[in-house]
């Protein structure tokens, strides 16, 4: 079933150029269902946490900060082979290399705002999810 789910999370650029429910409705349209929804606002230390992985890395202030100055979007999604079809969706973090078509292509404008994290791996999907929602929330 794991390989089935996967992390996203709507950025806060999305939220400011009010795309969030565009790029929600290109999510479902390629076939993957809501398993869980959540809109929030991280603190500068929440997303130092969720981030960490990147602690000492030159754009990790950067990161967080952004992460930390508007609402986000978090969603636990479901397709077969959901990360690696998730990945296709989003295109390249960086959009001006994603391919036409794909959201980050669409919504992005550089590596920090590309409208969209998505899970590289079924291990960083769990810990991402776990971090946003409890067992309870995930149906």
């Amino acid at each position: 079933m794991e390989n089935n789910l996967t992390f996203s999370m709507i950025k806060p650029d999305a939220f400011k150029k009010g795309v969030t429910s565009d790029i929600l409705f290109e999510i479902l349209k390629d076939d993957f269902k809501l398993r869980a929804i959540k809109v929030t606002m991280l603190t500068l230390d929440k997303a130092e946490e969720f981030y960490s992985e990147h602690r000492g890395k030159e754009f990790f202030e950067r990161l967080t900060c952004f992460m930390s100055s508007g609402p986000v979007m978090a969603l636990i999604l479901e397709k077969n082979d959901a990360i690696n079809e998730f990945r296709k969706l989003i295109g390249n973090t960086n959009p001006e290399k994603a391919e036409e078509g794909t959201i980050r292509h669409k919504y992005g404008t550089t590596t920090t705002f590309n409208a969209v994290h998505g899970a590289d791996s079924s291990e960083h999907a769990q810990r991402e999810w776990s971090f946003f929602f409890s067992k309870r929330e995930i149906y």
